[in-house]
């Protein structure tokens, strides 16, 4: 396994996150597509034997219950908490960002992980409704506090997480070490300000998404798997764009049969290609750990990274909540 840091903290970080979203109860109104308890446990046994210790999720996933099968899962498993690097989220709870949500929210990701720190906490998204400086200086408590580590971000524009570092700096407050974000190859609005300013912080990029839910894993856009038919959220994300962005996907096909490789290689590859940290893959059997762990060893020319962009045309952002009164985007 490769590591590298998360952005300018001492943290050590696989190229890889293995992403909870996977895990938890099925509820009615929620993901159709979670695996169970020994399903969960069986994934992160084999993400650890490979040197994959990054976990990644949030107190909404599931309704929490993700975080409980991580959690359950590392101590069935004997993991030394140090030898495991754990993520989860805040915002989409009452209060969203207010400093009592913040504070009220991390002693449930604590709880349900079981344990008393958080590696990376990161806010989902961008809060209208909160000040910003009350946002960064409850999230710099808990720093202080010792029960986080480090902190990210994930979908919003980039003037609001320029915005809020330029108010942590201004305070001496901790600064966002991540970016969560949507980036993968039929997704690549944020090389135009968001990834930019995070190179500006020396921020690690660690995207969700990576391989398009699925359809840069395919050489057809539909499939008949359980999240493919029930996941309104996805075709929300994709649909709009098939016929635009069924060229970069027949390109990717065409590539990953001259490597003699699966599409999900050439897709994981080009964003390592183009400096991703550490993408976000979901993984619902140990076997899809092994497969996003070989796509490290392609390494792709700069003729083929021109070839997969070519046919890339705008889409509308997908991601960052819309501003009050800002109805154009979905």
């Amino acid at each position: 396994m490769e590591y590298t840091r998360l952005g300018t903290t001492d943290i050590t970080i696989p190229r890889l996150c293995i992403g909870g979203m996977s895990f938890g109860k099925v509820f009615p109104d929620f993901h159709q597509w979670v695996i169970d308890q020994d399903a969960t446990q069986a994934v992160i046994a084999r993400a650890l034997e490979l040197g994959v210790n990054f976990i990644d999720t949030a107190n909404v996933y599931a309704y929490g219950t993700s975080e409980e099968f991580i959690g359950a899962s590392l101590r069935n498993l004997g993991v030394k908490r140090e030898d495991v690097v754990l993520a989860s989220k805040v915002y989409f709870n009452e209060g969203h960002l207010s400093r009592e949500a913040i504070e009220r929210e991390i002693d449930g990701n604590l709880k349900r992980l079981g344990t008393d720190y958080l590696d990376l906490y990161i806010i989902h998204r961008f809060d209208y409704a909160t000040p910003i400086e009350e946002t960064m200086e409850a999230l710099d408590a808990l720093v202080r506090s010792g029960k986080v580590r480090a902190l990210g971000a994930s979908a919003m524009y980039a003037y609001q997480l320029h915005n809020m570092q330029a108010v942590a700096d201004a305070h001496g407050w901790t600064r966002f070490s991540s970016m969560q974000n949507h980036y993968n190859l039929l997704y690549r609005e944020d090389e135009r300000e968001m990834i930019p300013v995070c190179r500006q912080y020396g921020m690690s990029l660690t995207p969700y998404s990576p391989l398009a839910s699925g359809h840069l894993t395919r050489p057809t856009w539909d499939s008949d798997s359980v999240r493919s038919t029930s996941d309104a959220t996805m075709r929300g994300k994709y649909d709009c764009g098939r016929e635009t962005d069924m060229p970069i996907i027949e390109r990717v096909a065409e590539l990953a049969q001259r490597h003699h490789v699966a599409m999900a290689d050439v897709a994981l590859a080009w964003l390592w290609a183009r400096g991703v940290a550490a993408p976000i893959v979901g993984c619902s059997r140990p076997s899809r750990v092994d497969d996003a762990v070989r796509a490290l060893e392609l390494t792709l020319t700069e003729e083929e990274i021109a070839f997969f962009e070519e046919p890339y045309v705008p889409h509308q952002l997908v991601g960052p909540l819309p501003r009050p009164g800002d109805v154009s985007q979905r």
